[in-house]
């Protein structure tokens, strides 16, 4: 009895789940008032049932696609991060490239570097790079970049060397204003600019003017730009006019140099 009862329960179940499937796909056109009512019924049955399932299904989809996700995301970011560095390394190739260019330009033999060790409390003042004395390097050489010089060696080790720069007040070299050829001294300010002094006070010398090397350099070949004029300082009448530089090479923002061997 107990059996008979059960196993009419179970037919029960089954009449209630597969009654509606039978009137969608079996009969869909002809439904009658009555049969739309029992379907109605036993829809929500249907449904009840059915929840456990459906919401079983979205959180198995939801973590398949989530790692599915994951793992193109990242895929995205080895890609992005290789496509940086091959980006860095063109801006490098192509800074060397121009280096290179420079000294074949004027015939200087000279080694390429770069820049590994910068102060910050004495940012404008020096740096290290990677080169030393098993390279050719020796105190006294010039430093430069593709713009324009950027210093000299002052002191060297096995496989580096500190470089001071035109901005260090230590720093001096002979200039020429490449427009009227007056000359000068250019000296560093710490300020990230130079200033040329020591000249004639009735000199020609305008804003905006180049200022090169000077042959009357012993360190640095003849002709290498060292900026241009941008500012007056002081009175002729006093004779402490000062012209003030902005370097031609961004010193900041130095990756690469190349020193002078000659």
């Amino acid at each position: 009895m107990f059996r008979f009862r059960k196993k009419t329960k179970y037919l029960a179940y089954l009449f209630i789940l597969f009654l509606p499937l039978y009137f969608i796909f079996v009969k869909p056109l002809s439904f009658s008032s009555g049969e739309f009512r029992l379907i109605h019924l036993t829809s929500g049955a249907v449904k009840l049932i059915s929840f456990p399932f459906q919401e079983l299904k979205k959180m198995i989809t939801y973590h398949w696609t989530y790692e599915a996700y994951q793992k193109e995301q990242r895929k995205a970011d080895n890609l992005q991060a290789k496509l940086i560095t091959l980006g860095e390394l063109r801006n490098e190739n192509n800074r060397l490239k121009r280096l290179l260019d420079l000294r074949n330009i004027f015939h200087y033999p000279g080694v390429a570097a770069h820049v590994i060790i910068r102060n910050p409390s004495y940012w404008n003042s020096s740096l290290v790079i990677d080169k030393g004395r098993v390279h050719g390097i020796k105190q006294g050489q010039a430093v430069i970049g593709p713009s324009g010089i950027i210093g000299k060696i002052i002191e060297v080790g096995q496989n580096r060397a500190k470089v001071i720069l035109l901005t260090d007040p230590q720093f001096s070299v002979a200039g020429l204003v490449e427009r009227s050829r007056e000359s000068g001294l250019v000296s560093g300010t710490l300020q990230g600019v130079c200033r040329l002094r020591y000249f004639n006070k009735e000199a020609d010398i305008k804003l905006g003017d180049q200022v090169i090397t000077s042959p009357l350099s012993a360190t640095f070949p003849e002709g290498l730009l060292i900026g241009k004029v941008v500012r007056v300082e002081g009175s002729a009448r006093d004779q402490l006019l000062e012209y003030l530089v902005e370097p031609a090479v961004s010193i900041s923002q130095l990756e690469e140099v190349l020193v002078i061997l000659k």
